[in-house]
């Protein structure tokens, strides 16, 4: 099996692998992770009775800890802290990455929708990242699983199976859940993930996954800090303005 990082490429065996790598730094992940989960904290704190938005404020939380987390990947490979604590803190980062993350995002929006046509695509949706969470867990688990340090970044490794095929799907259950919501500012920062999906994909192949996670971050947080400030539309008691 060739592992690669940041995409799935096939091998000629049509037996696939993938990595992951970040081109930033340890602080980089650390200082990110702060700014990210301390605005989610504060989302969380100004909800305002709105708890169907509660997951909407909490994925900052939980993507600002994932940076955070990595940070101590890095520090366990240089030998700064206990290597166990590094392989644990490994396990957390991929286990947020590719089991919370397909999950987390539909159900938030999913939380914010009423009942109607919408709200039965983003339940597709959910439903979809629940299944591609479960597969990614499964391979997690039988593995192997390994990180490296690169040149300025880390690379991560595991053993996928149908890796360009469930990554689709992975893509579809987490953007296709903020493109199908009936909320207007939901749906613009579902396209300008869309956008940088592409966009990273196209310029940053080797840094695609990671890279990712690093945007997903800032602009969860930046759609948190919007929903704290926002005042509820006119034409929907929930909707972002």
């Amino acid at each position: 099996m060739k592992r690669y990082r940041g995409v799935v490429r096939a091998t000629a065996q049509g037996d696939p692998g993938y990595g992951a790598s970040v081109c930033f730094s340890p602080e980089g992940d650390l200082a990110v992770g702060l700014v990210v989960t301390g605005i989610g904290v504060d989302a969380c704190r100004h909800l305002r009775g709105r708890n169907n938005y509660l997951l909407l404020a909490a994925t900052p939380v939980v993507l600002g800890a994932h940076q955070i987390d990595e940070s101590l990947v890095w520090w366990g490979l240089q030998g700064h802290v206990p290597h166990l604590a590094g392989r644990i803190a490994m396990w957390i980062y991929l286990v947020i990455a590719f089991v919370v993350v397909p999950v987390l995002v539909p159900l938030a929006i999913l939380r914010l929708e009423p009942k109607g046509r919408r709200r039965r695509l983003i339940g597709a949706s959910f439903l979809l990242g629940v299944g591609v969470a479960a597969f990614l867990l499964v391979q997690l688990l039988q593995g192997p699983v390994t990180v490296r340090l690169g040149h300025f970044h880390l690379a991560y490794s595991i053993g996928l199976q149908h890796g360009i095929l469930i990554v689709g799907l992975y893509i579809v259950a987490t953007c296709g859940s903020l493109l199908c919501s009936g909320y207007r500012d939901i749906v613009i920062f579902g396209l300008a993930n869309v956008v940088a999906v592409v966009v990273l994909a196209r310029l940053t192949a080797d840094g695609f996954a990671s890279l990712w996670c690093f945007y997903a971050a800032l602009a969860s947080g930046a759609i948190s800090l919007h929903m704290r400030m926002a005042k509820p539309h006119r034409d929907h008691p929930y909707a972002l303005t």
